[in-house]
C-alpha cells in the first residue's frame, strides 16, 4: 500500500519541478539591443525609420529614433517578448507596441493625433 502513495508523491514532485522550470524559461525577456530597420505602413504612406536600442536591464530600453519625424531619444520597456517604445518628435508623442521574435519584431505604431499604422522590423547584423 505504501508504493502507490510514494509513486503519487513522486509524480506530484516531478510535476511541480517541471512547471517551475517551464515558467523560469518563459520569463526571460527577449534581447533587443542593436540597430533595428523598420518598415511602417499607414493610410498616409510608408516610412523606414531606424531605431538604435540598448537594453538596460530585464525591463528597460533606451535608444534613438531616426526617421520621417527627425531624431529623438527613445524610452521603452520589454516584458518577455512584448515591447513598448515611446518618443516625442515633431511635437507629437509616438509609440510602437509589438512583439519580438529573435531578430524580428512587428506591431502597431501610434503617431499622436495623426493616426496609427503597423510596423515590421529586422535587427541589423553586426
Amino acid at each position: 500500500m505504501k508504493k502507490p502513495k510514494q509513486l503519487l508523491l513522486f509524480s506530484i514532485t516531478v510535476s511541480a519541478i517541471i512547471m517551475m522550470l517551464s515558467v523560469s524559461f518563459q520569463s526571460k525577456p527577449a534581447k533587443v539591443t542593436g540597430t533595428w530597420n523598420m518598415v511602417v505602413e499607414t493610410s498616409a504612406g510608408s516610412g523606414s525609420p531606424v531605431f538604435v536600442l540598448k537594453q538596460e536591464n530585464d525591463t528597460l530600453i533606451t535608444g534613438t529614433y531616426t526617421g520621417t519625424f527627425g531624431e529623438a531619444p527613445v524610452q521603452g520597456t520589454i516584458k518577455i517578448n512584448k515591447i513598448d517604445l515611446k518618443f516625442s518628435a515633431s511635437g507629437m508623442s509616438m509609440e510602437y507596441i509589438g512583439t519580438i521574435d529573435g531578430n524580428s519584431m512587428k506591431g502597431k505604431s501610434i503617431f499622436g493625433t495623426m493616426g496609427e499604422g503597423t510596423f515590421t522590423g529586422l535587427r541589423k547584423e553586426d
